[in-house]
């Protein structure tokens, strides 16, 4: 992948490859050199919130019960209830499904009997995560398993009940194709490095030479060159010998117009052929949380965020129905597709919404410089927080703007420093009808539309959404 005529441009970092393979190779740089910092670029639903947990274990509690009820209090006393969670983050998922299932349980039929698995591909991160100090009362539940979830060849067939995967479909390989007059391209990319961090290094060679072979230990510390990457693209004829489900893809992309670029999660189908392989076969079944389109109108928009790079880490928007069709292929059963939203609250018995629909409801947003964002999301904290309330010792991170005027960051560093522990965790948490009603009166005080935040409230999913998809063996 070195580039050819580094004496006349010095600045390309390899050649033009599929987006899949450079997406996996500068994924697994991120994850080596920027993993623990990965809170800092980005949060997940699952990274400091509960809301996702305590849904998953009510949806879970509630189906073991019911297949107990089915099939026998017997068989449900043998029954082996093993858990996966698929990328396991910094273990806050862990911590506030087994937290809530155990308190679920007041029976005690089915917390002692279940085997909790983080699996993740890292050791570090798997040590981090079993590191959460709300997972230490849990640790006799809790294994690790590391490995990539493609093929977790120590984990038997038909062994396990329960897998959760989050936010992780964005990330696996993934390619962009477009019809174009009775052919299938693809979209390749070239990674460059910006004018301004190339002139900082000092020896190009042996940069270039470590970031192609991945030698993490040189590369660390240029680590910020993350941030100047630019990446060029072409299209050329997709190599189908590489791609499996060919059959499948093509007939998925016949109602589509030519150079409409739609997603193939190469990665996503990976996943759940070895899913269906290690679940039971009366398991409730492999559950994925990811942000993508869910609709043909979605993905027949030419204006979709289809790709995009945050820290460093290069994330391709899911197709859940292509996924869905595979799925299918691989003999799935029992396929469902919902937004997350709808899966919180019907597991909660409550309206919810995602604390980013409400600062997007500002009127003023669009017009404010990044620090005046930075100062809204303070004062919106601290104005919901009067009204929420976590059952989790949670410390807001909120890394403010640069540019932000000495004096306001002194103010905001201080409000931020006595926010409530137990208040709202990031900027990626649920909020309930209930506590933005009583908020409101704040909200409008803080220049909030009353009928946005209202309208927000009761929005039903956008074509590109965060979305629950989940299939079962049989």
């Amino acid at each position: 992948m070195l580039p050819q005529h580094l004496d006349v441009v010095p600045q390309p970092m390899g050649e033009y490859e599929p987006v899949d393979r450079w997406q996996a190779h500068v994924n697994a740089l991120f994850h080596a050199l920027r993993g623990h910092q990965a809170q800092e670029y980005f949060q997940t639903f699952a990274s400091s919130d509960y809301r996702l947990a305590h849904a998953l274990a009510v949806d879970y509690f509630e189906h073991v019960r019911a297949r107990a009820k089915k099939e026998g209090d017997d068989h449900n006393q043998k029954h082996a209830l093993v858990v996966h969670e698929w990328g396991c983050g910094h273990g806050n998922l862990a911590a506030c499904f087994l937290g809530h299932l155990q308190d679920l349980d007041k029976a005690g039929d089915i917390y002692p009997r279940l085997t909790y698995v983080l699996v993740d591909m890292r050791e570090e991160a798997l040590s981090a995560a079993l590191a959460h100090p709300d997972l230490a009362p849990h640790h006799a539940r809790v294994q690790t398993l590391c490995g990539s979830v493609a093929n977790l060849a120590t984990v038997p067939s038909g062994s396990v009940d329960r897998i959760i995967c989050n936010e992780l479909w964005t990330e696996l390989p993934t390619k962009l194709v477009a019809k174009n007059k009775g052919d299938i391209e693809e979209e390749q990319v070239r990674p460059n490095l910006s004018e301004a961090r190339h002139a900082r290094v000092e020896d190009w060679s042996g940069f270039l030479r470590a970031f192609v072979q991945q030698d993490v230990a040189k590369l660390g510390p240029d680590s910020d060159f993350f941030d100047e990457l630019i990446w060029e693209r072409e299209y050329q004829k997709v190599d189908w010998k590489a791609v499996p489900y060919r059959k499948t893809i093509m007939e998925f992309l016949k109602v589509f117009e030519d150079e409409v670029l739609i997603p193939v999660n190469l990665g996503a189908f990976d996943t759940v052929k070895e899913a269906l392989r290690i679940m039971a076969p009366d398991a409730i079944g492999y559950s994925s949380f990811d942000a993508g389109a869910a609709t043909y109108e979605a993905l027949s928009s030419p204006e979709k965020p289809c790709s995009g790079q945050i820290g460093g880490l290069y994330s391709v928007m899911v197709n859940f129905l292509l996924i869905e069709a595979v799925a299918k292929h691989l003999g799935a059963k029992d396929l469902r597709i919902e937004s997350q939203r709808e899966f919180i609250g019907r597991n909660l018995r409550v309206n919810v919404m995602i604390l980013t629909d409400i600062l997007a409801s500002h009127p003023e947003l669009g017009r404010l410089s990044k620090w005046q964002q930075d100062r809204l999301v303070v004062q919106t904290l601290q104005v919901l927080n009067q009204h929420y309330r976590s059952p989790y010792h949670r410390t807001m991170q909120f890394p403010l703007s640069p540019d932000m005027p000495e004096s306001e960051r002194l103010a905001l560093q201080d409000l931020l420093a006595n926010l409530s522990q137990h208040g709202v965790p990031n900027t990626a948490a649920y909020l309930t009808e209930d506590e933005v009603m009583a908020a409101l009166p704040g909200l409008e005080n803080l220049g909030y539309d009353r009928d946005a935040v209202l309208m927000a409230l009761d929005a039903p999913p956008a074509g590109i959404d965060y979305v629950h998809w989940h299939c079962r063996s049989a």
